[in-house]
């Protein structure tokens, strides 16, 4: 059964024309159908369109004889925690503004592909008889999964100074809530969401803003989430970069893992120092749902991808950029090393991106074969992006300029064979 609404990570879209109320109705109501009317926890991010898009979302979810509570604005991981059985998100995640979309969780993991053709089975059921469940409201969702978080994952962290870039999404209340519970002292940008400034100029898609924070105060580090809060980058003391696969290594090497799952997107020095350091990597597809399921299938407590989505499933069920900072945080505080030393362990092979607008997707064999001809001695990962039109071109290679040129070649390839 083919899936054709969902992508990486859900249904997204332009809100008004890929993504309209009636799509989303269309798809609560497919839901409770699909979850033979389980109770549905819902929340959502800080975007002005989500109010509308969650009334849509719960009319469908009562045609469907799911009776609905209502979360507010939370961090997408709070609903994975704190559903009891069945959870939904209003929310795009890491896109701009004029975005949204919807996640939906069953007994706190996200659907996998065939759970999600199923669902898109049911697209065009008809109402539920039982029409009218009930909805009722649960304040405080926010602080309660601080809370949980805190008491889940935390460890002192008194004597830390961080930063906290949050988006102006959906953690501005719940991280700087739980990361001074903790005893860190916390310094929070990003935190004033007034509906059209989610992702803009701040958080995990734009480091500019914590590193001037960073840069202008004393700080062991700074750590940025995305707008719904599941992914979460961070900066060093001096305000340098460190994407997901370096995070990823410090707190595997903290913690002491003996396997991670990552994706094909994860750099080659990942992979070069747990091999140095006997850890097992399993390969995923791109999508922390993948990283996910990889790590229930062999085993494993701690996966992770470059973009920042880091998965721990010592209690947890999907990607949540909260116990990211808190794990990273642990490992400097309690190795006594500033971030930037532990950081170093992981040599990074450069790596260069680019997203190519298509008109279509459909990457043919003849087009694979001509980017691994192209590639040689260099390493080239080419997939349609899930939540945007584009293709999107990744280069790895030995020095910058090879692999800058590399991925200037794959991409203007893919956008002569796919372009609009």
């Amino acid at each position: 059964m083919a899936r054709s609404l969902f992508g990486t990570d859900g249904v997204r879209g332009v809100v008004g024309q890929d993504l309209t109320e009636e799509l989303v109705e269309r798809l609560g109501r497919a839901f409770a159908l699909w979850t033979e009317g389980a109770s549905v926890l819902i929340g959502r991010d800080t975007r002005a369109s989500g109010s509308a898009l969650e009334e849509a979302l719960a009319r469908g979810l009562h045609a469907g004889g799911s009776a609905t509570v209502r979360g507010g604005v939370v961090p997408t991981p709070a609903v994975a925690l704190l559903a009891s059985d069945a959870g939904a998100v209003v929310s795009a995640s890491h896109n701009p503004p004029e975005y949204n979309g919807i996640k939906f969780f069953r007994t706190g993991w996200k659907l996998d592909d065939a759970q999600q053709a199923e669902l898109e089975a049911l697209m065009d059921a008809g109402a539920s008889v039982e029409a009218t469940a009930a909805d009722a409201h649960a304040p405080g969702s926010a602080e309660r999964y601080a809370g949980l978080v805190s008491e889940r994952f935390g460890a002192p962290l008194d004597g830390l100074r961080l930063a906290a870039d949050c988006a102006n999404g959906a953690m501005y209340e719940a991280a700087p809530a739980a990361l001074e519970r903790l005893g860190a002292y916390v310094v929070s940008v990003g935190n004033k969401p007034d509906g059209t400034n989610i992702n803009v100029g701040c958080g995990a898609t734009d480091l500019s803003l914590l590193q001037k924070t960073v840069r202008e105060g004393e700080f062991d580090l700074g750590v940025a989430f995305d707008g719904d809060g599941d992914r979460m980058l961070a900066v060093d003391a001096a305000g340098n970069e460190l994407d997901g696969d370096q995070i990823l290594a410090v707190i595997a090497l903290h913690l002491g893992v003996d396997l991670v799952a990552v994706t094909e997107m994860t750099n080659l020095g990942f992979h070069r120092l747990m091999e140095e350091r006997g850890i097992r990597v399993v390969t995923t597809e791109v999508g922390d749902r993948y990283v996910a399921e990889a790590l229930r299938r062999e085993g494993g407590m701690l996966g992770g991808e470059q973009s920042g989505h880091l998965i721990y499933l010592q209690g947890h069920t999907t990607g949540d950029g909260l116990v990211a900072a808190i794990l990273l945080s642990r490992a400097v505080l309690e190795s006594g090393r500033p971030l930037a030393e532990l950081a170093a362990e992981m040599p990074k092979l450069p790596q260069a991106k680019m997203n190519v607008p298509v008109g279509s997707k459909e990457i043919s064999t003849g087009l694979r074969r001509e980017i691994e001809e192209i590639a040689g001695r260099g390493r080239v990962v080419v997939r349609p992006s899930g939540t945007e039109p584009v293709v999107r071109v990744l280069a790895e290679a030995e020095t910058e300029k090879e692999a800058s040129d590399l991925c200037v070649r794959i991409a203007a390839l893919v956008s002569r064979e796919l372009g609009s």
